[in-house]
């Protein structure tokens, strides 16, 4: 069901090498970007027209109006199962908590006497959140993006998320009750490249937004990256990844669950075990089987996930050539399953985000950790970040220098002008004192 890929016996290549011999999904972005684009200028130039034409082409529905009204959300939340609620209310508590100690304060240096740089945060003022809504309804994905983006101070919070036949052109009730409880009432029935579009360029229900963040498939990412440059983005979020690094001492239920648990997301899902025992391998192989069978969405995606070239079973000679294994991968999830797995997980360098030990699964991140689970996906764990309250804060930094503190440093700084051959930068000191550069005290 899942293939294997034996890294034992010779000494692992550095950087890209090693990377291109790890298993990893198709996803062509690029080639993405040209079917987007029509999709997106329609909405540029025809704007609600254009998206209530999209969402019964690709929807199979007829919308009268693309922004939900208020009475929708107050009706999903008073219709919502309570045990849901609560597990929502949790979930949301906690990522308060994890969220809210993110927020950076302002910080004064001062440089010299009578110079001072400070360093001042200032949230976004307007965001477009997107919340999925293709094979599986995402309402925990409405909590990691509005949770810390309520928590970086941002002022107007909109969310999309797509029009469901089913509900009468509405979002999926869970996701509007979502927004409910975390104080939203901007939402929008709109799914992929056209909720982005609409964030982007603004249409006359909807004003245009700053930044767009959230999870998607290919076509939110493609029009991401169409949009890359007039309004800010989390990440170009591909399908999703979990890898396990374990030893020996692991159960082999749990690996087996956990790599089950996201397969069940997408046929493209990456399921990466990394491991030094062969007898863990063979047990988790052997393990699969009836978990798979007793599970749902087996034939859709566990099954062409599992099996596709995203996933596999890493065969290392030991840990510390796991541990290399896993940064050069950088997996959107990585959970540590081995003896000691605190000092294990100290060593990782390159994850979205890093699960500790057995009772830690990728699971209870996606929901209730109090961790966001917008996560680098394709391996950009090594040179970005997760969604937090800094996504939506920009730093500014405020200049304060007197007379005295500019005089101090004229010289140095129409030296570095002229060395530069920009002779009107250091004319802008002269020009302050009479054109004769101070000499330093």
């Amino acid at each position: 069901m899942i293939s294997r890929i034996d890294l034992r016996g010779d000494a692992l290549p550095e950087g890209p090498a090693l990377r291109d011999l790890l298993p990893r999904a198709d996803f062509d972005v690029s080639a993405a970007l040209e079917k987007v684009r029509p999709i997106c200028e329609a909405v540029h130039h025809r704007g609600d027209a254009a998206l209530i034409d999209f969402a019964e082409k690709f929807d199979g529905v007829r919308l009268d109006q693309v922004r939900v009204p208020a009475a929708a959300l107050t009706r999903a939340l008073d219709e919502l199962d309570p045990a849901v609620r609560a597990a929502l209310e949790e979930s949301i508590r906690r990522a308060r908590l994890v969220h809210r100690a993110q927020r950076r304060t302002d910080h004064t240096t001062q440089v010299v006497p009578g110079g001072t740089v400070t360093e001042k945060w200032v949230p976004v003022e307007r965001v477009g959140l997107y919340a999925p809504g293709g094979r599986s309804v995402y309402p925990s994905s409405v909590v990691m993006n509005v949770v810390p983006a309520q928590e970086a101070g941002v002022p107007s919070i909109a969310l999309a998320s797509p029009a469901q036949a089913e509900f009468g052109g509405l979002p999926h009730p869970t996701i509007l009750a979502a927004c409910a409880l975390l104080g939203v009432d901007e939402v929008y029935a709109a799914g992929g490249a056209t909720a982005v579009a609409m964030f982007a360029y603004g249409t006359e229900s909807c004003p245009p937004a700053n930044m767009v963040t959230g999870p998607g498939n290919i076509w939110v990412a493609a029009a991401k990256r169409y949009f890359t440059g007039r309004i800010g983005i989390d990440a170009e979020a591909g399908p999703t990844e979990i890898a396990v690094l374990a030893d020996a001492t692991a159960d082999p239920v749990h690996v087996a669950s956990d790599l089950i648990s996201q397969a069940e997301h997408d046929p493209l899902a990456a399921a990466v075990l990394v491991t030094d025992s062969v007898e863990l391998a063979d047990a988790v192989e052997k393990e699969l089987e009836p978990q798979v069978a007793a599970t749902r969405h087996v034939d859709d995606r566990i099954v062409p996930a599992l099996t596709g070239r995203q996933s596999a079973i890493v065969l290392v000679d030991g840990l510390d050539e796991g541990l290399r294994v896993v940064d050069a991968y950088g997996a959107e999830h990585l959970e540590i399953q081995t003896a000691d797995a605190a000092a294990v997980a100290d060593r990782v360098r390159n994850a979205g985000a890093v699960f500790v030990g057995p009772w830690a699964p990728v699971s209870l991140g996606d929901y209730a950790a109090g961790s966001n689970h917008v996560l680098p996906t394709g391996g950009c764990a090594c040179h970005s970040s997760g969604l937090s309250v800094q996504s939506f804060l920009r730093g500014i930094h405020v200049v304060d220098y007197t007379k005295d503190a500019l005089a101090d440093v004229a010289h140095h700084v129409v030296t570095l002008a002229e060395a530069e051959d920009l002779p009107a930068h250091g004319a802008a000191i002269k020009a302050r004192f009479g054109w004769k550069v101070p000499e330093s005290k």
